[in-house]
């Protein structure tokens, strides 16, 4: 049996919860589904009961958006048979809490335990709810088997009754699913409590442990634990496993994915918890265990903080020697319910510095005052302080203790940021390193020790992407999709730096957010002129670049020499430099090897399919290319696979521009253009010195076609369809095929029409498929075979999108 619990945004909207719903349906072995409050509703439901204790009208109001949320969501989630039977149980809910807030508007008063009361119904709403959202499952009430007792003004677990109460209401069910509100409870007079922030968590694993789970899993809205908090430090990601001692650390210390005294209950019966993200299941989460970690690998798992701190510090050399001052301190702030999350005491026993929340600092001064009146007056105490606006750091990791000069490097990098340490302190158990320094240092502190204990091993490439049509918006989307994936599986960043459209750029070294290049770029001054986007990436000089030209244009071509010379790797998905002539193509070469860095252009052939990089395997292994034989305009595929005798040829040619498979210009395929840079590419990668002029060409279209504007051509090649008809009957009464074929052979390159008869490897090509067969001294007599799709913006950037990965040399 395992113990599932969702909570926050994770039951907080209509796809989160038809999440949940799959989720815990594809359970393969009974479970406990604890949930929360629907996302955000527990807040709603305080600051309303606040405005009505004040007599504010507005409550009403905060009332009615309580009440259209659960209906929204009922409506959203559940089938229309079983809406009346759920609203027959949440309208007396939700009426019995519009009375309460009634009465609290008209008394003007909220006591503890009347807020106790308007917070429960945020679980007993949204239980009821996913209870008739989940297929057979048994709606179980917590407040019948979670018991709390006050201590210190707060609810505290009574464990032992807790535990009889649980056995006593689960041990004879059997069900598959059993759904439990989680955080609320009941004391001995059977008024309604809870357990506090994060009590959903809480009721999960007191729930696990009781009932020996095999596993809890926390589901929340991230992917796990991560290294350091992701709104402050972009490189952070996430932590595949973790030590409950680790976890405790680092929720101690601030990292809000579980309330700490979860972990307590399941550690000291050993079941896992496995944190995972209800809006992305697939994501392997954190696994928290007691399997300790071996000496290889991070000696730090993640760093943590709390910006809520106040440093408390009693002074005196009255102190020195004395035994039991720290006690005094310790007991006069337990007996008053201040939490203390860090102590740090000088060697010489004169002082004794403690943090505190901010809003428990004065009650901790005062309460300090108190106990040591007495030394205070004579002396022996000089002061008690209480320095605010400060944060707590600390790094975590149960392989610190296996490393030396963890310290030093820490302090040391703080040292060189300008970053002052007020306190510190770490245990001798070496899993914490903990330290204070003032708020406004913080995020730096964090982005300077994330830097220099997690980073090392992250390969960050700075892109500049050119042109964002067709292929370069895709492209982007592409990346977006897979940057998260590729930072954690092949630690590799890549950080779009730049952006141009045909107007405009936009440059920032910190990177682009992808969701609002659009606007950027609206918003930008910077007109996109070759020479504004040459100083724009020169001017960066910023390591590891990649400039990527999805473009067709011959001005942003003629900056690739440049930009080489600079040690910037240039990624084309524009034919034009690879296809100009000779010794431009050839200069190009020449200075990426000089530079040591990559002039790749695979999509200038074949969109995505490998060719080029498999001509280049086969010469470097020693091969020699004696024959290319190529259908490689998938335009022109597309154009002769549609014909038909409805399917005249000036309809196909609009299909295929309709289809987005052309040119924006199809007279660039059509005249063969296309073909002929293409196939100038394969023969000098195949290592002939070939020019565009030295292409004999038989083309189908005649010359004259291709005069005038755009609107003419659609307007003449109307001509061609009744010739063309013919020819094409004609080929399928031989049981034919029209392809264009580019061909090398013995240094000579030419294109053609052809008809190809069944028994070709070119006759079954689909749709804008290309293939290209290659002859090589190995593959002389069955020559190697490329095939796949050739054309289309999808498949074209995910060919550049695969020469970037390249350059990061990854695997």
């Amino acid at each position: 049996m395992k113990v599932l619990k969702f909570g926050g945004t994770s039951v907080g909207s209509v796809e989160s919860l038809m999440n949940v719903k799959r989720i815990v349906e594809q359970a393969q072995e009974p479970v406990i589904v604890v949930v929360s409050a629907l996302g955000g509703v527990t807040d709603k439901l305080i600051s309303t009961a606040r405005l009505a204790a004040k007599g504010d009208i507005a409550h009403l109001e905060s009332y009615a958006q309580i009440v259209e949320r659960h209906n929204k969501i009922i409506d959203g989630v559940i089938p229309e048979e079983l809406r009346l039977d759920v609203r027959s149980i949440t309208t007396p809910l939700l009426e019995e809490l519009g009375n309460i807030y009634r009465g609290i508007s008209l008394i003007r008063d909220l006591s503890d335990r009347t807020l106790d009361i308007v917070v429960s119904y945020g679980e007993r709403l949204s239980s009821t709810i996913i209870s008739f959202l989940i297929k057979d499952a048994r709606l179980m009430d917590s407040r019948k088997f979670i018991r709390t007792q006050k201590q210190f003004g707060k609810h505290i677990l009574d464990a032992e009754t807790t535990y009889e109460l649980i056995h006593s209401c689960f041990d004879a069910l059997n069900d598959k699913v059993l759904l439990v509100p989680g955080f609320i409870a009941s004391n001995a007079e059977g008024d309604i409590t809870n357990l506090g922030r994060g009590g959903s968590d809480y009721t999960a694993a007191i729930l696990a442990a009781t009932l020996k789970a095999s596993q809890l899993e926390i589901w929340t809205d991230v992917d796990g634990f991560m290294t350091a908090d992701p709104r402050v430090i972009d490189a952070a990601y996430v932590i595949d496993h973790l030590t409950f001692v680790e976890a405790m650390e680092l929720c101690n210390f601030g990292a809000k994915v579980v309330y700490p005294p979860t972990i307590y209950p399941v550690f000291h019966k050993n079941i896992p918890i496995l944190i995972k993200n209800t809006f992305n299941p697939e994501a392997p989460g954190t696994l928290i265990c007691e399997q300790r970690p071996g000496t290889e690998g991070k000696a730090i798992k993640g760093i943590s903080s709390i910006n809520d701190t106040c440093l408390i510090t009693v002074t005196g050399l009255g102190m020195v020697g004395i035994i039991g001052i720290n006690a005094r301190i310790f007991n006069a702030l337990a007996k008053n319910g201040v939490s203390v999350f860090l102590v740090s005491q000088a060697s010489s026993e004169n002082n004794t510095s403690f943090a505190v929340k901010n809003a428990d600092a004065e009650l901790a001064v005062s309460v300090l005052q108190e106990e040591f009146a007495p030394e205070l007056e004579s002396g022996e105490i000089s002061d008690i302080s209480a320095e605010r606006d400060l944060a707590t750091v600390a790094i975590v990791g149960e392989n610190m203790k296996h490393t030396t000069g963890i310290s030093g490097k820490l302090f040391n990098t703080l040292g060189r940021n300008g970053i002052n340490v007020i306190a510190c302190a770490q245990g001798a158990s070496e899993t914490n390193i903990s330290f204070v320094i003032t708020l406004k240092n913080l995020k730096k502190a964090l982005n300077t020790l994330h830097d220099s204990f997690f980073l090392s091993e992250t390969q960050v490439l700075n892109l500049f992407v050119v042109g964002i049509g067709n292929v370069g918006r895709r492209l982007l989307k592409q990346i977006q999709s897979q940057q998260q994936a590729l930072l954690r599986d092949k630690a590799l960043e890549l950080r779009i730096v730049g952006i141009a459209n045909s107007r405009k750029c936009v440059f920032t070294r910190d990177g682009i957010d992808l969701d609002h290049y659009q606007q950027m770029l609206e918003e930008s001054s910077i007109a996109a002129t070759p020479d504004n986007i040459r100083q724009g990436v020169l001017g960066m000089n910023i390591f590891n670049s990649v400039f990527v030209d999805c473009t067709a244009s011959q001005h942003i071509a003629d900056l690739y020499y440049d930009l080489l010379s600079n040690n910037v790797n240039v990624v084309a998905a524009n034919k034009i430099a690879a296809s100009a002539d000779y010794e431009s193509y050839a200069k190009l070469k020449r200075i990426a090897r000089k530079k040591d860095v990559k002039f790749l252009f695979e999509t200038n052939v074949g969109a995505g399919l490998p060719i080029i990089n498999t001509i280049n395997n086969l010469i470097n292994s020693g091969d020699k290319i004696l024959k290319i034989e190529a259908v490689v305009s998938g335009t022109l595929n597309y154009i002769f696979n549609v014909l038909s005798e409805d399917v005249p040829l000036s309809k196909a040619i609009n299909m295929a521009k309709e289809a987005g498979y052309s040119e924006p210009d199809p007279r660039v395929d059509l005249s063969g253009k296309d073909v002929i840079r293409k196939l100038v590419i394969l023969a000098r990668e195949a290592g002939y010195k070939v020019e565009q002029a030295d292409v004999i060409r038989h083309l189908f279209i005649p010359e004259e076609y291709f005069e005038g504007t755009l609107d003419q051509f659609f307007s003449n090649i109307t001509k061609l369809d009744s010739e063309f008809e013919q020819k094409r009957a004609k080929a399928a009464e031989e049981h034919k095929r029209f392809r264009f074929v580019a061909t090398l052979e013995d240094g000579r390159v030419s294109v053609s029409l052809q008809s190809v008869d069944r028994a070709h490897p070119f006759y079954h090509l689909e749709g804008s498929n290309n293939v290209i067969l290659l002859t090589t001294e190995r593959y002389k007599e069955y020559p190697m075979v490329i095939k796949g799709y050739g054309a289309g913006a999808e498949v074209t950037a995910a060919g550049v999108f695969a020469d970037i990965i390249s350059i990061a040399n990854i695997r």
